[in-house]
């Protein structure tokens, strides 16, 4: 499974979902948004995602936090 998970500092959401997929032992690849090259790739992936976290698995965008819950189940 190939998980990539778009963040920002300071977002609890972010840090739930990180801590999720780590309690499943799932590797994940962390994107911050603070960065302007992966501002940019969420941009173009997700133009109309307007909260954190933004993941994708397998190239498909389940969401948030709610959105991965629903996924892993």
């Amino acid at each position: 499974m190939n998980i990539t998970i778009y963040t920002k500092s300071n977002c609890p959401n972010c840090v739930s979902a990180k801590a999720l997929l780590k309690s499943k032992g799932l590797e994940y690849d962390e994107r911050d948004v603070g960065i302007p090259e992966w501002r940019d790739s969420l941009a173009r992936n997700a133009p109309d995602a307007r909260q954190m976290p933004q993941i994708f698995i397998n190239g498909q965008r389940v969401g948030g936090l709610a959105g991965l819950i629903e996924a892993l189940k």
